[in-house]
């Protein structure tokens, strides 16, 4: 289910996909809000399991799993990245 709002005023787009609510700009790329149910299961999945995961657990792209990890300071913990073999 998706519900598509338009903005006249100042030319922006909203598009929500159920908790999910994405602005965009004329020429400008999407931002979307991360609701906090992700951003705690993010918290929680990110640091012991691989991201390609995550981001599928969370129907997000891969690169967008890691840019808001990486702004939220996550990080892989020392025994999952012993367990891939680096330290």
């Amino acid at each position: 289910m998706s519900l598509l709002r338009i903005q006249h005023g100042k030319q922006k787009w909203e598009v929500q996909f159920g908790e999910r609510i994405c602005t965009m700009a004329k020429k400008k790329i999407a931002k979307c809000i991360w609701p906090k149910s992700e951003v705690t299961l993010l918290r929680k999945l990110f640091p012991n399991n691989p991201t390609a995961k995550v981001a599928a657990r969370l129907k997000r792209s891969l690169d967008t799993v890691k840019k808001k990890a990486s702004r939220m300071g996550l990080q892989k913990t020392k025994k999952y990245l012993k367990s891939l073999g680096r330290t």
